[in-house]
């Protein structure tokens, strides 16, 4: 693809954008990059902590000067006079002149709203709140299409660069059998110490050495591996998250309610994202999946990426592509495509550009449910108890994350929906958290989750 031809319409057209949660650390890859693309027009900054959203802009040498808002004719004053408008109110972007918001607070119940604001006024959403995706994407997308609008996740998270993997090899003609990603940090081995680093913290795990290739019994192997390392933690609630707005962008299906989550190579996805019968560890194709990067401390990191598994359709061409260096799993019938990289909102202008310029989502137009992201109660949870969302993660204390086949999800609540939400009953210990246990009151992502489920029955 040769982007210059592709947005060659950069040239004469300057494009108008607003980001909200605009302090955080994706907010602030897509300021950087946007300072070196002169067709990119920053209006507006929607953050609460509005000194943090101008101390970033004079960190960044932005060279545009902006102004702190608190009123409908601030915002219109600081648009016509040309400067950026930092706003704590998200309702006061509703006054500017805008192309597209791009929507990175994080927080469901307003992220939702904020997409609602834009797309109900013709203008496009970016949803970078995951959060909010799996559990409003194919309501958003059904209102962005009845307004004329785009409404897409953003190239630079892994949703959209796995649904791009995924859709290149679909038009191209492969057979995907799995989809997914590695999980958001390495696990990082040193030979000559024998420990194991995981985002800092160190463990010996000398034992690794007699696990390190992969045995015939591949199942074996992995087991052996996560005993291993079963202090550590082998899966993050995020990751969840966006394996949910992969299957209901692509139309697949999790491979297990928990997700697999082996321990295994890069060199080795080919072998273990395979049928069952086949010796991998799928008991079903066609399914998104996680796999956590077992790396030395002397080769190259996975970067988040994403991947995808095809079957081989011919044995030459693939014995040629293996010599080449490729992921070709052991029995030659399945191979790994992958991109070993997620830079975040570096790479997010494609998105703006693809839907400004061509009317065109980087995500997905489908409206339908395919999983849903549901909350497990890890110890009794109680009447009256607030399921209080936070930390880096987004996740809720004592509530864990499960992907569900949508068949297996009647009257089961999104995850993301618990946030911040009121008990109305007990929950037990190991009971995934129903839609009944909930007080909904002047919930808008409620009524978006019941609008989706009632769009198919």
């Amino acid at each position: 693809m040769n982007y210059e031809l592709l947005f060659d319409a950069l040239k004469s057209r300057r494009i108008r954008i607003a980001v909200t949660g605009a302090s955080g650390g994706f907010g602030r890859s897509l300021l950087v990059q946007c300072r070196d693309i002169p067709s990119l027009d920053i209006v507006a900054l929607c953050d609460l902590n509005t000194q943090g959203a101008q101390d970033l802009l004079q960190e960044l040498n932005y060279g545009k000067e902006a102004t702190v808002c608190d009123d409908a004719a601030s915002t219109l004053d600081a648009q016509a006079q040309g400067k950026t408008a930092i706003v704590a109110d998200f309702n006061l972007l509703d006054n500017l002149e805008l192309d597209m918001v791009i929507e990175a607070t994080g927080k469901p119940e307003i992220s939702v709203r904020i997409a609602v604001n834009a797309l109900q006024r013709g203008v496009h959403v970016g949803m970078v709140s995951k959060e909010t995706d799996s559990v409003a994407g194919p309501w958003l997308n059904n209102m962005a299409l009845k307004h004329n609008a785009v409404y897409t996740t953003v190239d630079g998270d892994q949703p959209a660069n796995l649904l791009g993997l995924i859709t290149w090899a679909r038009v191209l003609g492969f057979d995907v059998i799995a989809a997914g990603k590695s999980s958001e940090y390495d696990y990082v081995w040193s030979q000559t110490s024998g420990e194991l680093d995981y985002c800092g913290r160190k463990v010996d795990a000398k034992a690794l050495a007699g696990h390190w290739a992969l045995g015939e019994d591949v199942k074996h192997t992995l087991a052996e591996r996560k005993a291993l390392l079963s202090m550590l933690p082998l899966s993050a609630t995020p990751d969840y998250c966006e394996m949910n707005v992969v299957a209901n962008s692509a139309a697949l299906v999790p491979a297990c309610d928990a997700l697999n989550y082996p321990l295994c190579h890069i060199s080795e996805l080919a072998d273990v994202f395979i049928p069952l019968e086949e010796g991998g560890i799928l008991t079903q194709t066609g399914v998104v999946d996680v796999f956590n990067c077992l790396r030395r401390d002397d080769e190259v990191s996975f970067g988040g990426g994403v991947f995808i598994i095809v079957r081989c359709k011919d044995d030459a061409t693939w014995e040629m592509l293996a010599g080449k260096g490729h992921v070709v799993g052991r029995n030659r019938k399945y191979a790994c495509i992958y991109l070993p990289y997620h830079i975040m909102g570096l790479e997010s202008p494609h998105s703006i550009f693809s839907a400004v310029l061509h009317q065109r989502s980087s995500g997905s137009t489908q409206q339908a449910i395919h999983a849903v992201m549901a909350g497990y109660a890890d110890r009794d949870l109680k009447k009256g108890e607030l399921l209080e969302m936070g930390g880096h993660h987004h996740t809720i204390p004592d509530v864990s994350a499960r992907l569900l086949a949508k068949a297996d999800a009647e009257q089961v609540a999104p995850y993301y929906l618990l946030s911040n939400k009121v008990l109305t009953r007990d929950v037990a210990a190991g009971e995934l958290i129903k839609l009944d246990a909930l007080e909904m009151e002047d919930s808008l992502l409620w009524t978006a989750w019941q609008e989706s489920w009632d769009m198919e029955h």
